[in-house]
């Protein structure tokens, strides 16, 4: 071990440093970001297939010089705007719980110590590292003085790891005793952590099934809107439309019907506002999709230090192992950690009430001794590693053999031993003889409060939880069992260091089947955590991944969910989708029941919308390949859409619900749509072509048939009928009746009053309808379930 001073080294002169930098070297400035950028927000939000469709057909009816046709760009504006402010509000916390304060560091140039910048340093630079110091870059230890670092950040292995000269040091881990000076090897992008964290930077978006389905809807229209756009023109023109213009606004019209936008602009609402609630309990959503996605989680996968455990250490008793354990052996502990140096000090004064002992010398810890001691004019008390302290005691066969049975249950455990005889020599580690073991303090890391509960909750959602650490795996697999990650059985713990190179490259069957086997993984590397969550998710699972250091990075931002602690490193909060604040772990159940009840009440509503996707896209074609008349014009669609669905649907969505995500979402809304689609699209052209000798008369009446039937159809979406729900249906339809009584809203909205016959048509239409609603309705429930 190399004990060099400051005073022994020169380090980089002044001049070869202008130099450096005049010839442009490299230094350790790296752009940090703590949370998604505004530009990759923006565009998320606005460079929508949904946005490109609606974008394209305003265009058209402004052109074309009919302003009031083009209402529907309300809804496409409205859901941008509100994705975009509520990722950014979600930024901006996450911005605000970045270190604002550049950091410093010590360094020697020209044969004195200076203070710097971290950005400043250079390549070969020789940085001091000292107690509570953070390693600005990748290095090598060119002296150390019991020099120790805590490398949990990037390995997470929670025990501090001592140095000697030639060991490489990583930039990101913090010095928690001793001193040293190491010479930099790698600065800027090209050290460890960083490298780390530029793998995850690329975006990658959260899958939401609701959105998916809603995409597979826009990518068929999106295919089929040019023919149908030019078929619609067409058979208007040949159908006494003598305007192009106006021709085209009726195909516009039949386009624009067939997309779903309130459920475009509904799904980005819900969300933003469940992400709204849980910032209100320090859950930040990075991402609005990222609500809905942990309620369909179905493998869990944590880490240890800082989720499970806080990386705190606390007392958890203290044994007696002879009959001499009098007052004066605990007075005599009270007296070795009275000075609280350290967490394991501060942990076993905890544990005691006895008051010091105060006629001795107290010899401090010492990294290299593994003791402490204190010696008083009869005796002398010791007090440190087992291995050191018990290891001649008469009766340290004894004291070993519970060591190591302590050591099982990931207990971290010390010794107190008494000598009588000989003379204390500091610099001598085999203690005299005589000597003999009185007490084990047995400390732990401390379990956070709220693991164990969330444990439970997961488990009964039927949830499996994988415990995925760089710590040692006796340890990680002990407080695995304390916390509870397994119903039934006992934990299987591996070693990840036992896979084989070929396991986690290539297929990942075979990992899938590790994973599958076994339930607690220790010193995994951040790669390995990576392919551990890919293979997971090639046995088609939804997986969610807890962490706060640099080396949960990768496997966050893989994971169809990344969930970081607040107290982690940026990278980490950068790249998660969801970040707890506070870093308490109870919050998660909160998220499960947002996104359960959004999941549920959004497939209920899904199945309006695209009934009138259904009808829109039939009616389109219908009269496209049978060269009829458009039976509606939009805003008569704005009629219907309205109060069949998208006021209705807002409150419907916004209701309690905390029914088990089922998968199937899409297959299940098509289930009622299609068929309820058809139905009314059926309905609405037969009444049209009965009366279109009047085309505005035909109009009114395929619109109120087609309204009465929508009504008809979200009371049986909205079972069971509670009082709330019947309200919202009464009001729905009282606003259709007013729109026809009152003159000013007939006019704007191109409806007359129907005729006698044609209030028959309306009534027996709305008859018929609703038998086979019922009908459709019998056969999902028997294929489904309840809705």
């Amino acid at each position: 071990m190399s004990n060099l001073t400051t005073a022994q080294l020169t380090g980089l002169t002044h001049s070869e440093i202008e130099t450096a930098l005049a010839n442009g070297a490299q230094t350790n400035y790296v752009r940090r970001t703590s949370s998604r950028p505004l530009s990759t927000i923006i565009r998320a939000n606005i460079f929508t297939l949904f946005n490109a469709i609606l974008t394209t057909a305003m265009i058209v009816v402004i052109l074309i010089g009919s302003w009031q046709d083009a209402v529907f760009a309300i809804v496409m504006i409205s859901n941008a705007v509100i994705g975009i402010i509520s990722e950014t509000k979600a930024k901006r916390t996450l911005d605000s719980l970045a270190i604002l304060e550049a950091p410093r560091a010590k360094v020697i140039r020209d044969g004195n110590e200076e203070e710097i910048s971290s950005d400043e340093i250079l390549l070969n630079e020789l940085v001091v590292l000292r107690q509570g110091s953070q390693v600005p870059a990748d290095g090598i230890t060119i002296s150390s003085q019991a020099l120790k670092i805590d490398e949990s950040m990037l390995t997470g292995e929670s025990v501090a790891v001592r140095k000697s000269s030639d060991d490489q040091v990583l930039s990101g881990t913090v010095v928690v005793a001793g001193e040293g000076i190491i010479r930099t090897t790698a600065i800027g992008k090209d050290a460890y952590a960083q490298q780390l964290t530029e793998e995850a930077k690329k975006f990658k978006k959260a899958h939401s099934e609701i959105v998916a389905g809603i995409n597979v809807i826009l990518k068929v229209i999106s295919w089929a809107i040019v023919p149908i756009v030019a078929l619609l023109v067409w058979s208007q023109l040949n159908n006494g439309e003598s305007d192009w213009r106006g021709a085209l606004i009726l195909a516009i019209a039949g386009v624009v019907g067939m997309i779903p936008q309130g459920l475009v602009l509904l799904t980005s609402l819900n969300f933003a506002l469940a992400a709204a609630g849980l910032a209100r309990q320090k859950v930040l959503i990075q991402e609005l999709n990222a609500v809905e996605v942990l309620a369909r989680v179905d493998r869990l996968c944590v880490d240890k230090t800082g989720t499970l455990t806080s990386g705190a250490i606390t007392g958890r008793e203290i044994i007696e192992l002879t009959c001499e354990a009098e007052a004066q052996a605990y007075q005599a502990l009270s007296a070795l950690v009275g000075d609280a140096a350290n967490e394991t000090a501060v942990a076993t004064l905890k544990l005691l009430e006895s008051s010091p002992l105060t006629d001795g010398e107290l010899i401090p810890f010492d990294s290299t001794r593994k003791w402490s001691a204190f010696t008083q004019a009869e005796q002398t008390w010791y007090f440190g590693a087992p291995e050191i302290v018990a290891a001649t005691a008469s009766n340290s066969e004894e004291v070993l053999r519970q060591v190591n049975e302590l050591a099982q249950t990931g207990a971290r455990v010390l010794c107190l031993a008494k000598a009588t005889e000989g003379q204390l020599d500091i610099d001598n580690p085999v203690f005299l003889t005589g000597l003999k073991a009185i007490l084990l303090v047995v400390l732990e890391e401390e379990i956070r409060p709220d693991a164990a509960d969330t444990m439970a909750y997961f488990l009964r959602q039927k949830v499996q939880i994988k415990v995925i650490s760089g710590d040692n795996p006796t340890t990680v697999g002990a407080i695995a069992k304390r916390v509870g990650v397994k119903v039934e059985g006992d934990i299987k713990v591996m070693d990840a260091r036992e896979l084989a190179p070929e396991i986690l490259t290539g297929d990942m069957s075979k990992l899938a089947e590790i994973m599958a086997e076994y339930d607690v993984f220790g010193r995994v590397t951040p790669e390995v955590k990576r392919a551990m969550v890919h293979a997971l998710q090639h046995h088609k699972h939804t997986v969610a991944m807890t962490g706060d250091g640099v080396n949960d990075v990768l496997a966050l931002k893989d994971a169809d969910l990344g969930i970081a602690m607040g107290s982690g490193a940026q990278a980490t909060k950068a790249v998660a989708k969801v970040v707890l604040v506070d870093g308490k772990f109870a919050k998660l159940p909160a998220v499960v029941a947002e996104g359960r009840r959004i999941i549920a009440n959004m497939e209920r509503v899904s199945s309006l919308f695209l009934t009138k996707t259904t009808y829109s896209a039939l009616l389109a074609i219908i009269v496209s390949v049978m060269a009829w008349k458009y039976p509606f014009l939009p805003r008569h669609l704005t009629i219907i859409g309205s109060l069949t669905i998208g006021i209705p649907s807002f409150f419907l969505a916004m209701e309690p619900n905390f029914r088990i995500y089922r998968p199937g979402f899409l297959e299940r809304t098509l289930w009622l749509a299609i068929p309820s689609g058809v139905t009314l699209a059926l309905a609405g052209l037969v009444g049209y072509r009965l009366f279109e000798a009047n085309p505005e008369m035909a109009s009114s009446v395929a619109a109120l048939t087609v309204v009465a039937g929508g009504l008809y159809m979200l009371s049986v979406m909205s079972r069971p009928l509670t009082v709330w729900r019947a309200f919202l249906l009464l009001a729905m339809a009282t606003m259709g009746v007013l729109i026809l009584l009152v003159p000013a809203l007939r006019v704007f909205f191109a409806l007359q009053w129907p005729s006698l016959l044609g209030w028959g048509f309306v009534l027996g239409g709305f008859l018929t309808i609703a038998l086979i609603l019922e009908g459709v309705a019998y056969n999902y429930r028997r294929r489904f379930g309840k809705y």
